[in-house]
């Protein structure tokens, strides 16, 4: 099995050099790596410079630009068209670094039986568990991560964990040729934010099994271009702003009849979390996101200014 390794850039070169470190180190060799810049000429340029000649897996990285940053599923969709031969695609994060055996347990899992979108275990600096996939509670307009702050070191039994999944964590998920034929690529009218969970939704929604491959080993470094790391009062507004946005708009795409319930709980909700916090700020975020989600806004927010992702 030939797999492409979709990654989508913005202005993060340091963290591909990491990334692209730790892909060198997969046991599983059968793997070609594509990178989408989403920051402008400027940071393809850079990318270039120091990583055009670089070998990846057993063919070489290929590079690719987006101009005028048209989203995080855009930038995934560009790089999977640059691969149209792959047998499947493994959609990656640049701020992650998969452990050696990582890619070997994502196709081992798909050797087993069918599963259209396989996850692994995303695990924090800290050494928790951020997710091992998640459930969507659409009444409520809202996500829960599985898993989400236990030790990495507890086993994980995966055949009680698939069955309750209804999305793969977007830092990394192995898509099989099967999703794309099936129910086309990531909608990209989301800019950015729950497009995966949409993705995953829509595959299930289609007959497609989730799967989990427990000794798939990411380590994730959360939010370190978008800013949606770290405590809450300081995170920016662009992560939460679409958050709220998109998570409304998911429930109109799929569950439009539980509208009614998700735009009030998704409100209470925000006032709950950014409340609680003592994070204003972030509250004002959350609120115009909400706003803009029930209005039924779509695409880059128009006051994002070419410096922000």
């Amino acid at each position: 099995m030939h797999v492409s390794v979709c990654i989508v850039g913005f202005r993060s070169p340091d963290d591909i050099g990491i990334c692209l470190d730790a892909l060198d180190r997969q046991t599983w060799r059968e793997f070609s790596v594509v990178i989408c810049e989403n920051g402008g000429t400027q940071a393809y340029d850079e990318l270039r410079g120091r990583f055009g000649s670089r070998i990846a897996g057993t063919r070489p990285l290929r590079l690719i630009s987006a101009p005028d940053n048209p989203g995080y599923a855009a930038g995934v969709n560009r790089a999977i068209e640059a691969s149209p031969d792959a047998d499947a695609w493994w959609v990656l994060n640049p701020d992650t670094e998969p452990a050696p055996e990582c890619l070997a347990a994502l196709v081992g899992r798909s050797r087993e039986g069918p599963a259209g979108i396989i996850g692994g275990c995303v695990v924090g600096t800290d050494g928790r568990v951020q997710s091992y996939g998640g459930r969507w509670l659409s009444s409520l307009g809202r996500v829960e991560s599985i898993g989400h702050g236990r030790s990495a070191d507890v086993p994980i039994d995966a055949a009680a964990i698939e069955p309750q999944l209804d999305y793969q964590c977007g830092a990394s998920m192995l898509v099989a040729r099967s999703v794309i034929d099936r129910i086309g690529l990531m909608r990209e009218d989301y800019f950015l934010y729950c497009e995966e969970v949409e993705w995953c939704v829509r595959a299930k929604d289609a007959g497609l099994v989730l799967g989990l491959a427990p000794d798939a080993i990411i380590l994730h470094h959360q939010g370190s271009t978008t800013g949606s790391g770290g405590a809450v009062r300081t995170r920016d507004r662009l992560p939460i702003f679409l958050d709220e946005r998109n998570k409304i708009n998911m429930v109109r795409d799929l569950r439009p009849r539980q509208l009614w319930s998700a735009i009030p709980a998704a409100l209470l909700l925000a006032f709950i979390r950014y409340g609680k916090a003592l994070a204003p700020r972030q509250l004002g975020y959350a609120l115009s996101g909400w706003l803009a989600g029930v209005r039924n806004l779509r695409g880059k927010p128009n006051w994002l200014s070419q410096r922000q992702r």
